[in-house]
């Protein structure tokens, strides 16, 4: 046995184990002092956190919850789908190139080329390129080094053809191409309502079996499920069902088991949850396996994974905060195994991002890569306790999605029914509702907004495809209320105004005063706030100096109990419209409005109209 020289520092070991329920004991004496008389297991889930999908964080994990999950490569392949990860040299650093012009786009995919992007991203057809333009996109690009992911949607058969057809006059050879050609006849159909070409996909799944190795001819693009509103569960219920139906098709058409999942790439949505991210890919993984191991060919279950930024977390308004949003989801779709990622550039919900943007979401993987050497371990997450049953909830969750799918009869009849849509419109309803509320905050959006800000001007971009399910963004519901806030700036040079009166103390009024002018300006409303704090005596002269036609009293509940009538009626009397108050209680006799639990885009979309902003 070895001995340590004394130095000071005293080890775990020298410590008796705490069991968990001395913890349990020790989290109940900290509640009943905050006056929840609660006790053991009742103690533990009050501090637990229930989320999307019934997806539960609890407040202490132990060791048991880190089943054992095999070795990176090998089934069920939840610690990545190949043995080194991406350790050799980082994930697939794939950029996206919107855009109609054909020059334009050879410009920008020559300029990602030269720093730091392995792989290109073309939306053709309806929504992007034109198929005749492919060519001069990819004028100069070594096709045998630079993969191409293409998404043409209905123009799918037309886009491969074109792709190959350049490869081959420049001498390419078919074993160098990499890539896929994007077919997703499911995916076209979520997106547009409009049923997919399946014969022409499994026929370009054959052509890829027997003379392009490298590449993968369908792509299982979870998308349009994420973008209608869909939680991570769904989303990949929804996408294994996908999977699975292509399987079916080529199997059917005379592919062999392993050939058909060799053919498919699986398309996801990475979040700012970086957790959530994180687990949600080791998930698909697992289940991804599991399909594999039911139809007869575990080894095959290795899944391709394509990460994607969120589009539905990208914001109009302050779009620069949308660089720190893609950061933390890019993070977590290289911890999470993502075999190639592509973050969004900033201004994307803006137009066509220019150079900058390009710039900014390219380096933005160069540096998580090469500068915080995210990728030098694989499955850097795995065997956190966290992570680990996260990953477990995700995955059961994602199957009861999928099994209710196939109980459907699969995902075209599950669509076409109707299914798939109530059930991502659900998940959307509740979360709109918790974003509607600023339970769900979105900063320069629901909080911290400026309405100073002025927006970098965009090319337009190309109208995407519609028809099929819906496609939602986190600040909808806001950004609707600051467009008719603009709209009234424009005609009338100035924006709608709410007038806070603060009441006594700074000690007293500035939490309340920030936290409604954070929210009034979320709509759109500017506040103007006295820096004097007013009485009764002296609210009307400074209501009326203000130019605003609302107010609200921002105080303590104290200061209420004792002013807030008064001055209500003072302003009343002054020419307030609407009198509100910043908290909670109501005051009899007063004429205003509560918004303290009153959903924020309620109270705002009535004080708007209540304005005449239109």
């Amino acid at each position: 046995m070895t001995v340590l020289p004394d130095d000071g520092l005293s080890l775990a070991a020298e410590f008796p184990d705490a069991t968990h329920d001395e913890w349990q004991r020790l989290v109940s004496g900290v509640l009943r002092k905050a006056g929840k008389d609660i006790s053991g297991a009742a103690a533990e889930d009050a501090l637990s956190t229930t989320f999307d999908d019934g997806l539960r964080a609890r407040p202490l994990y132990t060791a048991d919850a880190v089943p054992d999950r095999g070795l990176p490569g090998f089934a069920p392949f939840v610690r990545g789908a190949r043995p080194e990860g991406n350790t050799p040299s980082g994930w697939d650093v794939r950029q996206r190139h919107t855009g109609s012009d054909a020059d334009a786009l050879h410009d920008a995919v020559l300029a990602d080329l030269e720093n730091g992007v392995t792989s290109l991203w073309l939306p053709l057809g309806e929504g992007g390129l034109p198929v005749s333009g492919l060519a001069r996109a990819l004028e100069g690009v070594y096709l045998d080094l630079a993969p191409v992911a293409l998404d043409a949607g209905a123009q799918t058969a037309e886009a491969a053809a074109a792709w190959l057809r350049t490869a081959e006059e420049r001498g390419v050879a078919a074993d160098a191409l990499r890539g896929t050609f994007g077919a997703d006849p499911l995916g076209h159909e979520a997106r547009t309502g409009t049923a997919g070409d399946t014969a022409a996909a499994v026929e370009l799944a054959r052509r890829a079996v027997e003379a392009y190795p490298g590449i993968r001819a369908l792509n299982v693009d979870a998308l349009p499920f994420h973008e209608a509103g869909g939680s991570a569960a769904q989303e990949l219920g929804a996408s294994l069902a996908t999977g699975l139906a292509y399987v079916r098709e080529l199997t059917a058409a005379g592919l062999t088991l392993a050939e058909a999942f060799g053919q498919i790439e699986f398309r996801y949505a990475a979040v700012a949850d970086q957790f959530l991210t994180i687990a949600k890919l080791r998930a698909a993984r697992r289940v991804w396996a599991r399909v594999a191991e039911v139809c007869g060919v575990p080894a095959a279950g290795a899944q391709r994974q394509h990460a994607v930024t969120s589009p539905v977390m990208m914001t109009r308004r302050d779009p620069w905060v949308n660089m720190l949003r893609t950061t933390v989801a890019a993070l977590g779709a290289g911890v999470g195994g993502a075999d190639a990622v592509t973050v969004l550039p900033f201004d994307q919900e803006l137009g066509v991002p220019d150079a900058f943007a390009r710039r900014i979401a390219r380096n933005t993987s160069t540096i998580l890569i090469e500068e915080s050497h995210l990728a030098r371990v694989t499955d850097p997450a795995g065997g956190s306790y966290y992570v680990e049953s996260l990953t477990d909830q995700v995955a059961e969750a994602a199957w009861a999605f999928f099994q209710e799918i196939e109980r459907a009869g699969g995902q075209a009849k599950a669509l076409r029914a109707g299914l798939v849509g109530e059930r991502l419109a659900a998940a959307w309803a509740e979360r709109s509702a918790k974003l509607a509320r600023r339970e769900e905050q979105v900063t320069g959006v629901s909080e911290f907004p400026d309405l100073a800000e002025r927006l970098p001007e965009r090319m337009p971009a190309p109208v995407p495809p519609a028809g099929g399910l819906p496609r939602v963004r986190r600040d909808e519901a806001f950004e609707a209320l600051r467009a008719r806030s603009d709209a009234h700036l424009a005609a009338t040079g100035a924006r709608p105004k709410v007038f806070l009166a603060a009441l006594g103390p700074a000690a007293a009024h500035t939490a309340r005063v920030t936290f409604a002018a954070n929210l009034f300006q979320a709509g759109g409303i500017e506040p103007v706030h006295d820096p004097v704090t007013v009485t009764a005596d002296t609210v009307a002269d400074a209501f009326t100096a203000s130019g605003a036609g609302v107010a609200c009293v921002c105080s303590s509940d104290a200061l209420y109990a004792e002013q807030a009538e008064p001055v209500a009626a003072a302003l009343k009397a002054a020419g307030a419209g609407q009198v509100l108050l910043a908290g909670k209680g109501e005051f009899a006799g007063a004429d205003r409005q509560v918004y303290a639990g009153c959903p924020a885009v309620d109270l705002l979309t009535s004080l708007l109209d209540h304005m005449g902003v239109a």
